[in-house]
């Protein structure tokens, strides 16, 4: 069990954690110091604050770097809590572009991708920076952290790719043909699957590479795998709780807007899950892709119908 499941899903999910946390590193770097006035300039209201905090997490690659750096502007009265809330919609649909990256099975270029990216990288330490720097090495700077955030995407497929070496050896135990016997009379199983893995690896991302690599060789159905994305969406809103701990109370009602988008967002699609697995299975025929297409749907379906609540008036009177 050891050398078949264990290693393999403890190797590969360290590799995928480390390469998400190099790509939000670099580009954090790059761009991190306009995020302030970024959040501060472009949330007036909650559909511009949404499509911000979609722009700012497919960018950052970190839907959780988003909710808590808004949470301590938040705390911090920087922000008030009504201009939050298109930020939190907006992180749900911006996290989605990484799972989608990561269907369009493209791992075969992964090392490649890490070996081209990381000769660019080791090159630009050769300019050092500069109290006034040229044009030329500003662009040499901006390089290094897109070559930097290449091979951080490399190490989450290289993870991938590694954590589906374990598959074979999962589906042979019996405690997983449990799981799929209970799962069978009901997918909630599927989300609490979802929602307890994720909090612990803090890391929905993970959680749907997880399922991606599960579907892809026949493990379990779309359904299912559907059911366990929906509940990391729900896992994730953990992070959120943490840093609003000790905080304002302004900071709380953003973390808890953040676990109720995502849980009434499950309450809604629970009864719906075959006919969201119909629509995916529509749109794309590689199961990968299929669980990808379905998150992407999900997460946009669940902030526009959100999106409509945050013009309510009772919540524009919290801005002070």
């Amino acid at each position: 069990m050891i050398n078949d499941i264990l290693l393999p899903l403890f190797a590969g999910l360290c590799l995928f954690l480390f390469g998400m946390k190099i790509m939000e590193l670099a580009l954090h770097n790059w761009a991190g110091s306009h995020l302030k006035n970024i959040l501060e300039r472009f949330t007036k209201t909650p559909l511009r604050g949404m499509v911000t905090g979609t722009a700012l997490t497919a960018f950052l690659q970190s839907s959780s770097a988003i909710t808590v750096i808004t949470i301590g502007l938040v705390n911090a009265r920087i922000m008030t809590f009504p201009r939050t809330l298109g930020i939190i919609l907006g992180t749900n649909i911006g996290t989605c572009i990484t799972t989608e990256l990561i269907g369009l099975n493209i791992s075969h270029l992964a090392l490649p991708m890490l070996i081209i990216c990381f000769i660019i990288w080791m090159f630009s330490w050769f300019f050092q920076e500069q109290k006034e720097p040229t044009s030329f090495i500003r662009f040499v700077l901006i390089l290094r952290y897109i070559s930097l955030a290449i091979m951080g995407f490399s190490c989450v497929l290289l993870g991938v790719e590694i954590m589906q070496v374990m598959v074979p050896a999962l589906q042979s135990r019996g405690m997983f043909t449990w799981f799929l016997e209970q799962s069978q009379q009901s997918l909630l199983w599927g989300i609490i699957a979802g929602m307890c893995i994720t909090a612990i690896i803090q890391s929905s991302a993970a959680m749907v590479a997880i399922t991606m690599s599960l579907i892809t060789l026949d493990a379990f159905s779309l359904e299912l795998g559907i059911a366990i994305i929906v509940g990391a969406n729900i896992g994730t809103c953990v992070t959120s709780l943490i840093a609003s701990v000790g905080g304002s109370k302004s900071g709380q009602f953003v973390a808890l807007s953040h676990v109720i988008l995502n849980v009434g967002g499950a309450i809604l699609f629970f009864p719906l899950l075959s006919l969201l697995a119909n629509i995916s299975a529509s749109i794309s025929s590689t199961p990968s892709e299929q669980i990808a297409h379905a998150q992407t749907i999900y997460n946009v379906v669940s902030s526009l119908i959100a999106l409509p609540f945050c013009y309510l008036s009772f919540i524009k009177r919290m801005e002070s």
